[in-house]
């Protein structure tokens, strides 16, 4: 009903329905993308091209700038461009070869290029030198990864995932998105809820950036 009230409001204000729900629109996107995230931002990209492109810039000035071709590479790896990605990361890796960030983000290239044994090998040797990197996020790109090949190699991976994070709004729902994709209702459900409690336990300052998770678990519990 307020919506409907403020629609009418706003066409008397501006004389046209058209522009009231154009105004009505972007009034609800503010305050979705204030107050809680469900709608993507429209900024977000063109900050990351802009940033890519200084980036770009400073690796044609040094081009043997390793933390340059890092974070380039993980705006890659945020656009889905795995392939460049990579390229950058094995430059990385000969002389950070140590470093369990590199070998898991490297690992998370090669298993969405479809290299899943390769990347699963990489993967396993970041989680030995740190069996926290990333906060347990490599278990759950293996359990994606291999959720349609070997669903029951998926879901030991999802328990392993469930040892190191618990407390991440996010990484609840997406185990539970990804226990739903295996067909495992109960284990979805009962993801979706720890999502729910996880963020009823949160501090006030933390809810603003996990509310959009414990929303779409709520959706996804209920469907």
């Amino acid at each position: 009903m307020s919506k409907v009230f403020i629609f009418i409001l706003l066409t008397w204000l501006f004389g046209n329905p058209f522009v009231a729900l154009i105004v009505l629109l972007l009034i609800v996107y503010m305050l979705d993308r204030r107050f809680v995230g469900l709608t993507p931002s429209f900024l977000k990209p063109l900050k990351r091209a802009r940033r890519l492109s200084r980036l770009r810039d400073e690796l044609r000035l040094s081009p043997h700038d390793l933390s340059t071709k890092h974070e380039i590479a993980r705006i890659y790896m945020e656009q889905k461009k795995y392939d460049a990605a990579y390229e950058l990361l094995v430059d990385v890796h000969r002389i950070m070869d140590d470093s369990a960030d590199v070998l898991s983000e490297l690992g998370l290239c090669q298993l969405r290029r479809g290299h899943l044994d390769e990347g699963e090998a990489l993967i396993i040797r970041a989680l030995a030198i740190n069996p926290r990197v990333k906060y347990g996020d490599p278990y759950m790109w293996l359990g994606e990864a291999y959720a349609v090949s070997e669903p029951e190699r998926a879901i030991g991976y999802l328990k392993k995932f469930n040892e190191v994070n618990s407390s991440s709004c996010e990484a609840y729902y997406r185990q539970g998105m990804l226990y739903r994709q295996l067909g495992r209702a109960e284990e979805a459900r009962r993801s979706f809820r720890e999502t729910m409690e996880l963020y009823r336990g949160l501090p006030k300052y933390k809810r603003r950036h996990e509310r959009r998770w414990a929303l779409l678990a709520r959706f996804k519990s209920q469907g």
